[in-house]
């Protein structure tokens, strides 16, 4: 296990301090930030024609996809309209994956900022506090 700075300490545990206490809506948004960090990173890595990076930055997507997938609660109709992108998303993400295509990862990056855009504003609509949008 690799040694931190105080400076490295100090920011991993604000980082852990903040996901702890982020509300299920925070914690919705960071997923959906992660994914695009993640998927920003892959582009980058296909362009520099890293192809471990790419894989590795895209997997990290696939999985926060698939956390949002199994934690959507199906008794509320807009769950399977959720369903249905997230399995979209899914799909082309494997897809890229498999030919390191960077058009794919752009078109899911904008639908993930799209994504995003969409939860903010009804985090705003429903009165949560939105730190850091």
């Amino acid at each position: 296990m690799p040694v931190l700075s105080p400076q490295q300490n100090a920011y991993a545990q604000y980082k852990n301090n903040k996901i702890m206490s982020a509300s299920g809506p925070e914690l919705t948004l960071m997923l959906y930030d992660g994914a695009i960090k993640f998927l920003n990173v892959a582009e980058y890595a296909i362009e520099k024609s890293d192809i471990q990076k790419a894989h590795n930055n895209i997997i990290k997507t696939e999985k926060i996809i698939e956390y949002l997938r199994n934690t959507l609660d199906m008794k509320y109709p807009v769950a399977q309209d959720f369903e249905n992108m997230y399995s979209y998303i899914s799909r082309r993400l494997v897809e890229a994956n498999l030919n390191k295509d960077k058009d794919i990862v752009v078109e899911i990056n904008g639908h993930m900022h799209a994504i995003r855009d969409n939860w903010v504003e009804v985090m705003k609509a429903n009165h949560v506090f939105v730190k850091d949008a």
